[in-house]
């Protein structure tokens, strides 16, 4: 059993000790907001928090969580609510919609850490997380007018 903190509420979990964070949380948790994408931490769609932290769930081993507080995009607001989340709707930010999940959480790191980041901060914290759909100009374009409101 492995016993950490999801979204702000403890969680146990039977899984084998190399099972990735990924697996946990989308079939046995049952939380499928978190996506997986390539399965090799290249391309940011299983992007969760781990105390703060941005992390690709598909490379965190559920054995390494042991004691930590991890957030999903499930638990980044209750309703909706945070700043990245209303901007990504007001700008219509997705196309597929697959990779946003991790897009959002990748950001939301950065404007934790830097709450009003210049054009330049955002794309280089946001490299590495893949839009297939290329719509980067609306993802840095919400990123910005999330960092008004907050």
């Amino acid at each position: 059993m492995v016993s950490f903190n999801l979204n702000g509420r403890p969680v146990s979990v039977d899984a084998k000790p190399d099972t990735p964070l990924l697996w946990v949380i989308r079939d046995q948790i049952g939380l499928t907001g978190t996506k997986y994408g390539c399965g090799a931490g290249l391309c940011g769609a299983c992007t969760i928090h781990i105390n703060g932290e941005a992390l690709r769930s598909c490379q965190t081993l559920v054995s390494d969580i042991a004691g930590k507080s991890v957030t999903t995009i499930e638990g980044l607001s209750p309703n909706s609510s945070h700043p990245l989340q209303k901007a990504w709707v007001q700008l219509e930010v997705p196309q597929c919609g697959y990779c946003q999940s991790g897009q959002i959480m990748k950001a939301a790191e950065l404007l934790a850490k830097t709450p009003k980041p210049s054009r330049d901060q955002i794309v280089e914290h946001m490299d590495g997380n893949i839009c297939r759909c290329g719509t980067y100009h609306n993802i840095i374009a919400a990123i910005q007018l999330a960092s008004k409101e907050g």
